[in-house]
């Protein structure tokens, strides 16, 4: 699930200190502390889906060098059918004050027999988003880096986090956002497409959502390629219940197995 929790992101642009820390901020609508979002995960193996593990998201609420803070965890493990093949152990951490501007974002990878560390510390003077990176690799390579833009700049759990409370009502179907993310100790600008409204039944149950369905794409040579597709509940929560991943050695899927503390009624499930 490297690249598998995405919404939506509007990067603004800033003048002063305050202005910029002021359009990096957004109003909550769509969590609370105490959110516990559980999935099962799926890979295509000889045209046949197999569970492959599960991941769990979680928001709780902290203090981070004197703010209010959420901070959002995100774990992905495979079992033991899966590590036979491809060994996958991803945590991923962010940490967002109350109106949602991030301050910290780590991911720790094992993947196959790699361990990466990805990092990010996010301040705001100047006028300007100031980012820290630094990444190890899997050769214990130390990477660091700074940078500094006149936009607001997001890693995936941040990025997603703030997009939940977005309204999408006006957006239309195959309209494209540009948004720059944190990723591998860089920043690079990033691309989802708006692809509309779907309803599904979700795998191995009855119910159904009513849903908003993005893409996340790639550009490789020109070529537009798709890497994830994934829905989010038409409701004020905006729960991401379902992905489809195109990964280089086959596609996978997850879906939401269970869902604690959510903070709005779940008016997308259809009965």
């Amino acid at each position: 699930m490297k690249k598998a929790i995405f919404i939506l992101l509007l990067a603004l642009c800033a003048g002063t200190f305050t202005g910029l820390k002021a359009q990096c901020t957004a109003e909550n609508l769509a969590f609370s502390a105490g959110e516990n979002l559980s999935y099962k995960l799926y890979f295509n193996w000889k045209f046949i889906w197999v569970t492959v593990g599960s991941a769990n998201m979680s928001i709780k609420n902290t203090s981070y060098q004197g703010h209010d803070t959420y901070q959002c965890d995100l774990i992905t493990r495979g079992n033991r059918m899966a590590d036979r093949l491809f060994v996958l152990r991803d945590t991923l951490i962010s940490v967002v004050d109350k109106e949602l501007v991030p301050y910290y974002y780590r991911k720790g990878a094992l993947e196959g027999d790699r361990y990466t560390v990805d990092e990010a510390w996010y301040s705001y003077e100047g006028g300007k988003n100031h980012v820290k990176l630094r990444f190890k690799t899997h050769r214990d390579e130390i990477r660091e880096s700074e940078q500094q833009s006149n936009l607001c700049v997001y890693d995936m759990l941040s990025m997603m986090l703030r997009a939940r409370s977005f309204d999408a009502s006006d957006y239309k179907v195959g309209q494209k956002i540009h948004f720059p993310m944190v990723d591998g100790g860089k920043v690079e600008e990033q691309t989802l497409i708006y692809r509309g409204k779907k309803t599904f039944k979700m795998e191995e149950s009855k119910t159904k959502y009513r849903c908003l369905v993005f893409s996340f794409v790639e550009y490789e040579d020109g070529e537009e390629q798709e890497v994830v597709t994934f829905y989010i509940t038409d409701d004020l929560n905006h729960l991401p219940v379902r992905l489809d991943m195109y990964l280089r050695f086959g596609s996978a899927k997850a879906f939401l197995t269970e869902a604690k503390g959510v903070r709005n009624p779940q008016t997308s499930i259809i009965k």
